[in-house]
C-alpha cells in the first residue's frame, strides 16, 4: 500500500520518534497514590535538565520537518493517504463520538461510585444516575444540550469535592466535551461547523496540562515503574519520565497546529494511548474512550475545513516560538495556580534547586482508588 519510499518515512519518522514515549500514557492518578498539595519542582529544575534539551530538540527537529513535508508534495501524498484510510469514519464523526460517550457514562453509571473519571470517587448515589441520564439523553440531538449540561454540572460538583488544580485537565476535557454537543445538536446554526475544533481544544488542553505531571511531580512515576520496570525501556527513570513529558505536550501542542501535523500527532497519540491498554488493562480504556474517538476523528480529519497555508518562512520561525511560549506559558500557570490555592511560602518558579524534595514515600493518597483490590496482573 505504502509504494513511496518518501511517505513512508514520513509516517515512521511520525511515530517512531514517540514510540518509546508509549508506557507514560496510562494516567498514573488511576493506578498510583499522589498528593497535589505538593510543592512542585521549580522550572529552573527542569530547564536545567540535558534530557528535557534533547528532548525538546528532537521534537521541535520533527515539528519542523513535517511543517516543510507539508508543502511539499510529500505533505499532499500524505494527506490523501490519510484521507483513504479514513475514508468510512469522516461520514460517521458524529455518531462515533455520541456512541463513544454514551458507553462511556453507562460504564460510569455501572461503578457508581465515581465522577466522570475512574480517580475521582463520591459516595452521592445521584451522581450515577446524572451519569446514566446523560448516555440516555445521547438518543436524540435535542437532548444533546441537556447531555452537555450534566457534564458541566458534574465538572461543578467535582471542583467542589476536589480543587481546580487537580481538576483542571478534566475540566477542560469535560467543556470541549460540552461545548461539542451543544454545537453538534445545533445543526444549522452558525457555530455548527466548528464542533470538533471546540472538542480538538478540549482534548490538547487537557493532555498539555496533564503532562506537565512529568516535570512537577516526576518522583509520583517511580513506584509505577519500579513495579513494571519494562515500562522504562532501559532508560534511566529520570530522564525516561522528563522526556515522555515533552513528547506528551509536543504531541498535544501538535493537535492545535497545521491540518497535516493536527492529524499526524492524533494519530501518534492514538497509537501510544491504546498502547497503554495492554499494561493497564480495562481502567485505562473505559478512562481515555473519549479522548481515544476523539483522536481517531482528529486523525481522520472530522471537521477539517481547507486552508491556506502560512509561507513556509513564517511557519518554520512559528513553531519554535509557539512552542515554547506554550509550555512556559503553561508551567507558569500551573505553579501560580498551585500558589494561589496551596499558599506556597515562595513562587516555585523562583525556586532554585528545592530542597522540599518530594519523595514517594511522603506522598499520602488524598482518598482510595476504585481499583485499588485488582491485580495489576504482575503476580505470577
Amino acid at each position: 500500500m505504502l509504494r513511496h519510499p518518501r511517505l513512508r518515512a514520513l509516517l515512521a519518522a511520525s511515530g517512531a520518534g514517540a514510540i518509546w514515549a508509549a508506557p507514560a500514557w496510562a494516567h498514573l492518578k488511576w493506578f498510583e497514590s499522589y498528593d497535589v498539595s505538593l510543592k512542585p519542582v521549580p522550572i529552573v529544575d527542569t530547564l536545567s535538565l540535558p534530557a528535557f534539551w534533547l528532548a525538546m530538540g528532537l521534537v521541535l527537529a520533527a515539528l519542523l520537518a513535517m511543517t516543510i513535508a507539508e508543502r511539499a508534495r510529500l505533505g499532499a501524498l500524505a494527506t490523501a493517504l490519510l484521507d483513504r484510510l479514513t475514508a468510512s469514519i469522516r461520514p460517521r464523526a458524529d455518531r462515533i463520538i455520541v456512541c463513544v460517550l454514551g458507553a462511556f457514562f453507562i460504564a460510569l453509571f455501572a461503578t457508581g461510585r465515581t465522577i466522570l473519571t475512574p480517580e475521582l470517587l463520591t459516595r452521592a448515589a445521584w451522581v450515577g444516575w446524572v451519569q446514566l441520564g446523560i448516555a440516555l439523553c445521547l438518543f436524540s440531538r435535542v437532548l444533546y444540550p441537556l447531555s452537555a449540561a450534566g457534564i458541566v454540572g458534574l465538572c461543578l460538583y467535582a471542583l467542589a469535592e476536589y480543587d481546580l488544580f487537580h481538576m483542571l485537565d478534566y475540566v477542560t476535557l469535560g467543556l470541549g466535551l460540552a461545548s461539542y454537543l451543544v454545537l453538534a445538536g445545533a445543526r444549522g446554526a452558525r457555530w455548527h461547523h466548528r464542533r470538533f475544533d471546540v472538542l480538538r481544544w478540549g482534548v490538547a488542553s487537557a493532555l498539555m496540562w496533564s503532562s506537565l505531571e512529568k516535570f512537577s511531580y516526576p518522583l509520583w512515576f517511580v513506584p509505577l515503574l519500579e513495579k513494571k520496570p519494562y515500562l522504562a525501556l532501559g532508560m534511566p527513570f529520570p530522564i525516561f519520565t522528563t522526556m515522555s513529558g515533552v513528547a506528551e505536550f509536543t504531541l498535544a501542542f501538535g493537535l492545535l497546529w497545521s491540518p497535516l501535523i493536527r492529524r499526524l500527532s492524533a494519530l501518534t497519540l492514538f497509537a501510544l494511548m491504546l498502547s497503554a491498554v495492554y499494561p493497564f488493562g480495562r481502567v485505562d480504556i473505559i478512562g481515555h474512550a473519549t479522548i481515544l474517538a476523539s483522536l481517531l476523528l482528529f486523525a481522520a480529519g472530522a471537521g477539517e475545513a481547507p486552508s491556506d497555508a502560512a509561507p513556509l518562512g513564517r511557519a518554520l520561525l512559528t513553531v519554535p516560538c509557539a512552542l515554547f511560549a506554550s509550555l512556559v506559558a503553561l508551567m507558569l500557570f500551573q505553579v501560580g495556580v498551585h500558589d494561589f490555592i496551596y499558599h506556597d511560602d515562595s513562587p516555585a518558579w523562583l525556586t532554585p534547586r528545592s530542597s522540599d524534595e518530594i519523595k514517594p514515600g511522603a506522598m499520602l493518597p488524598p482518598h482510595a482508588h476504585l481499583f485499588d483490590n485488582e491485580s495489576d496482573g504482575d503476580d505470577d
